[in-house]
């Protein structure tokens, strides 16, 4: 399954929501201000790193781009563009939008 996030950790906890039901093996995609989550040094960097042990964490780069945090990303979280977005809803049998 591939899950989207687009709202702030420091705003929601729809980050943290995802993160506890993403079944190991599933993908997750952080969009909009879900971005600030892949950042280094935050109060949820923890949570994110060890949730990559078992799904993987992707964040959308021109998101990431226009928040001018490209320097700033965890290790480990892979950066994808519009095309690389299409290409993980159709990998992927069901998406589940964390609102």
């Amino acid at each position: 399954m591939l899950h989207t996030v687009n709202k702030s950790p420091f705003e929601r906890n729809t980050l943290e929501s995802c993160l506890r039901h993403a079944k190991k093996g599933s993908a997750v995609l952080l969009i909009e201000d879900g971005v600030y989550g892949a950042l280094k040094g935050t109060t949820v960097s923890g949570k994110v790193s060890e949730a990559m042990k078992s799904v993987t964490v992707y964040a959308l780069q021109p998101d990431i781009e226009a928040r001018g945090v490209q320097n700033r990303v965890l290790d480990g979280i892979k950066l994808v563009d519009y095309g690389g977005f299409v290409d993980l809803v159709t990998e992927h049998n069901a998406t589940q939008s964390w609102l």
